[in-house]
């Protein structure tokens, strides 16, 4: 399969996953907090359910060869969702998650190879194995928000970790804050075990990531793949989780709070 049915696989099994879950939520529950602290759960679920109605229209004027909504089209759905009620978000959150996975599935092999989609933000048109992979990342991690609340030992789904984690060379700049370093600079060498990968963190302002193994480090950080997302997410909770292992002069301290989220 390409990368684009393995990003698409695991969006159908994450949806799933999560829906038979939001499925058994009560009133309380949905006004219940998340592990994203300014949210509660249908919060939480109206904005993954905001994005999934934003991207199914995305994509399907991309594979209609249409430009993209023009004006306040995304303005006017998030004012919609955000006037919902919890139950209508939560609803609302089933049915347009349903309908953009629905959407990905639907797509030929040639149109995942070859549709190239403008998300306005980026630099270029990208291709659906990216638009694939940007839903999942957001989906995983808001997905453990959910799931967190009430399952401390929750981890991100095993399907999508090797998917986010292939994006190595992520834009780090915004979801990090260098300040935090208290003007210290380091350039880590980090090996993620399940899957393998070798990247080099520059923590310096701005904080970057590049592929590959750096030439000279000044210390290493192995873990596995899905404590690596969830460190940069700034969701690792204040224990050393297992097979962690830093070297050298940052701290683990210093960098939850680098990454603390978002």
């Amino acid at each position: 399969m390409s990368n684009a049915d393995t990003a698409i696989a695991a969006l159908r099994s994450g949806y799933e996953s999560l829906a038979d879950l939001v499925k058994k939520f009560d009133d309380e529950a949905l006004a219940g907090p998340s592990a994203a602290t300014e949210w509660d759960i249908a919060q939480v679920l109206s904005h993954l359910g905001s994005g999934a109605e934003i991207m199914t229209n995305t994509v399907q004027l991309a594979v209609g060869g249409k430009p993209p909504a023009e004006g306040d089209f995304n303005q006017t759905v998030w004012a919609r969702w955000d006037s919902s009620s919890r139950r209508e978000q939560a609803d609302g959150f089933l049915e347009w998650n349903e309908t953009l996975v629905s959407l990905f599935e639907s797509l030929s092999p040639e149109q995942r190879e070859t549709v190239r989609i403008e998300l306005g933000y980026l630099p270029a048109p990208v291709d659906i194995t990216t638009v694939a992979r940007m839903r999942l990342n957001e989906f995983t991690l808001h997905s453990w928000d959910v799931r967190s609340a009430s399952d401390p030992a929750a981890t991100l789904a095993a399907e999508a970790v090797p998917e986010l984690v292939a994006q190595r060379t992520i834009d780090l700049s915004w979801v990090s804050k260098p300040a935090e370093l208290d003007g210290k600079y380091a350039v880590l060498k980090v090996a993620t075990t399940e899957p393998a990968t070798e990247l080099t963190l520059n923590l310096k302002d701005p904080v970057t990531l590049e592929d590959g193994s750096p030439a000279e480090a000044d210390g290493t950080l192995t873990l596995p793949g899905e404590t690596w997302l969830r460190l940069v997410s700034g969701r690792l909770g204040p224990d050393t989780p297992a097979g962690l292992e830093l070297t050298g002069p940052i701290t683990l301290a210093t960098l939850r709070r680098v990454f603390q989220g978002y």
